[in-house]
């Protein structure tokens, strides 16, 4: 889990927007879930409805979208518990990073979504555990820093709410969350899979009011972890503030409750990968071989691309905002055309992409402090002072609603 407070400048809001961008979604797909398994019962993932919904150009846009944000997901995921390994004990990444990649791989490939299921449930039950040990811990042991005050004295932009950057990195966490946990395969499937929809509508309201509490407080931590340290590596504030004692029970509280997150979340998204590659993907591509078979091919193909990139230790922060991008410029467009009759195809087709290449064109860099097009193609002199500052709001705001540019007289309502 991404601690939303990396961003430069995000305090409370980013921790905020994080928590509700979050959660918010589950309800989303309350309504839109029950909507789509009635309408499209035969669909299992949402690119299969994307298909039925729409044709065969847009769902191809679609489906190499969605692989390509869901391997960026999984680099993230694998960097960030090889460097919280690396940080404990010097084990170098890549050793870390294979051994999370073919534990997860195994168990999923050999059981598929009921092992993955499953084994949720048990890592549910472990990380709820271990999270309340972190957090009594924080909260009990380390009292005089973990608090409001501390961060107010210390750094006192973070948790003002009359700070302009904290109020863009809230609307910009809470676009770029909701927009891929909407799209995200994995919370597909389980809208699917769901036994009937008063399960599916229990299991969501549940999960919304597990999450927030939960996310809050990975990211206010953070936000202390901050105030405490200003060295401290982004990517492992909430866990730096749990080591500050150095204890030999908390550092591997520390480690299983970071494996705990990873896993859980690998295992969901290589098996979203693969019903993608299973269901999907023959419609672009004809192949004899069987479906199954290929996907197990293609996963330990994009595992091995994970590996290598996640062993060079990039920023997890910056490669999820990076994944989230691909997610802005797709969301609205797609979901509201569920609502509305048959949409031109080429005209969303367009929309799609003139969202994604201006959200890209302001997608800043590493250092957050140039993009493509503000400080590469254009002197960043020639922008005022708040475009430069804030590369990152312009370019999730333009991902997301340039697209609506495009849908001009083009539906009919049908609610």
């Amino acid at each position: 889990m991404d601690p939303p407070q990396q961003l430069p400048g995000g305090g409370i809001g980013a921790v905020i927007g994080y928590a509700i961008g979050t959660a918010f979604p589950l309800f989303i797909l309350i309504k839109l879930g029950k909507k789509l398994r009635y309408q499209y019962p035969e669909g299992k993932t949402l690119i299969e409805v994307v298909r039925l919904k729409y044709g065969k150009r847009l769902f191809k846009l679609i489906l190499i979208l969605s692989i390509f944000y869901m391997i960026i997901f999984l680099i993230a995921e694998v960097t960030a518990v090889a460097m919280l390994v690396n940080y404990l004990s010097g084990t170098p990444l890549w050793i870390t990073s294979i051994i999370i990649i073919s534990s997860s791989l195994t168990y999923t490939l050999y059981g598929g979504l009921r092992v993955s299921i499953l084994t949720d449930s048990i890592q549910f039950l472990m990380l709820i555990t271990l999270l309340l040990i972190s957090f009594s811990f924080l909260v009990y042991f380390n009292s005089s820093i973990f608090n409001f005050n501390f961060i107010n004295d210390k750094n006192p932009n973070l948790i003002s709410f009359t700070y302009y950057t904290n109020f863009t990195a809230g609307i910009t966490f809470f676009i770029a969350v909701t927009a891929t946990n909407l799209f995200h395969q994995g919370n597909w499937q389980r809208v699917y899979a769901a036994k009937n929809e008063k399960v599916l509508e229990k299991s969501l309201v549940i999960s919304f009011f597990i999450i927030i509490p939960i996310v809050f407080m990975m990211g206010f931590s953070g936000l202390v972890a901050i105030s405490y340290n200003v060295d401290v590596v982004p990517d492992l504030a909430f866990f730096s503030l749990l080591l500050i004692e150095q204890k030999v029970v908390i550092s591997l509280v520390t480690v299983f409750l970071a494996v705990s997150l990873t896993v859980s979340s690998i295992d969901t998204l290589i098996n979203a990968i693969s019903s993608l590659i299973v269901v999907d993907v023959k419609h672009v591509i004809a192949f004899k071989a069987d479906s199954l078979f290929l996907s197990k091919i293609v996963l330990i193909f994009i595992s091995l691309i994970v590996f290598v990139v996640a062993s060079k230790g990039l920023s997890v922060l910056y490669l999820f905002l990076l994944a989230d991008l691909f997610c802005c410029a797709a969301v609205l467009t797609v979901f509201y055309g569920f609502y509305k009759d048959k949409l031109e195809e080429r005209r969303i087709f367009i929309a799609i992409l003139a969202g994604l290449l201006s959200g890209i064109l302001f997608f800043p860099a590493p250092d957050f402090t140039k993009s493509i097009l503000v400080g590469v193609l254009i002197p960043i002199e020639y922008f005022p002072t708040y475009v430069s500052q804030s590369l990152l709001f312009i370019s999730f705001i333009a991902a997301t609603f340039l697209p609506i540019l495009f849908w001009k007289n083009k539906f009919n309502t049908r609610i």
